[in-house]
C-alpha cells in the first residue's frame, strides 16, 4: 500500500471513538475476505504543537500528516524515529435468514485504543465497521444473478461468479437481506531510532 493512501486513515484513526461488536446467530456466511498492507517509514519532522508530523514516502517525497488533538505523546515522537503502519481491510458477506425484516439501512462503529499514558512511543490502534443490509430483490438461477437494493433505494444486479457462492444462490429469498461488513483496522506504532 502507499504511504500516501495511508494518510487519510490516519487521519481517520485520530478522530474515532469506541464501540462494540456482535454477531447474530441467525446470519449464514456467504463470503469473506481479508487483506493487509504495512509500512515502516522515518519520521522527517514533528509539530506537536499543531498536530503535524512529517514521514518519508515512496522515492524519499514527503508526506504531511494533518492529527486531531487527539493524537497524544506527539512530543515523544522525534526525527529519525521508526513509524510502522499497518491496514486490515475486510469485507464479510451474510445473509440474513429472516425474511421481510424490514428495509435496508446501514450502521456505522468506530473505537480507538491509544498507548498507554506516559508511554514514550506514540501509537495506537482504531478500527472502523460500516455494516450495510441489501434487500434481495430478484434471483436469477439460470444468469447466477441477484440484483440488491440499497438503502438509498438504489438497484444493482451482481454477477455471481463463483462457484460455491451460486450453489447457494437456490437457499435466497426476495425479501431476504445480505449484510455486508467492511472493517478497516489501523494500527501504527513508533520506535525510537537508537
Amino acid at each position: 500500500m502507499k504511504l500516501q493512501a495511508l494518510t487519510h486513515a490516519i487521519a481517520l484513526a485520530t478522530v474515532l471513538s469506541t464501540a462494540s461488536f456482535s454477531a447474530v446467530a441467525a446470519d449464514i456466511p456467504l463470503s469473506a475476505a481479508v487483506e493487509a498492507d504495512r509500512v515502516t517509514t522515518k519520521v522527517l519532522a514533528v509539530d506537536p504543537a499543531n498536530h503535524q508530523v512529517v514521514l518519508e514516502g515512496a522515492e524519499g517525497r514527503q508526506v504531511h500528516i494533518q492529527l486531531s488533538d487527539k493524537a497524544k505523546n506527539l512530543g515523544n515522537l522525534k526525527v529519525g524515529d521508526l513509524v510502522q503502519i499497518e491496514v486490515t481491510r475486510s469485507v464479510a458477506a451474510y445473509l440474513d435468514t429472516d425474511v421481510d425484516k424490514g428495509l435496508p439501512g446501514s450502521t456505522e462503529r468506530t473505537g480507538e485504543l491509544r498507548n498507554a499514558v506516559g508511554s514514550s512511543n506514540p501509537g495506537g490502534e482504531a478500527f472502523r465497521q460500516v455494516q450495510v443490509q441489501l434487500k434481495i430483490t430478484k434471483i436469477d438461477l439460470a444468469k447466477n444473478q441477484v440484483t440488491l437494493e440499497n438503502p438509498s433505494g438504489q438497484s444493482k444486479t451482481l454477477n455471481v461468479e463463483k462457484p460455491e457462492i451460486q450453489a447457494k444462490l437456490k437457499n435466497l429469498k426476495v425479501g431476504q437481506s445480505v449484510v455486508v461488513t467492511y472493517t478497516d483496522v489501523l494500527k501504527v506504532t513508533s520506535q525510537h531510532e537508537s
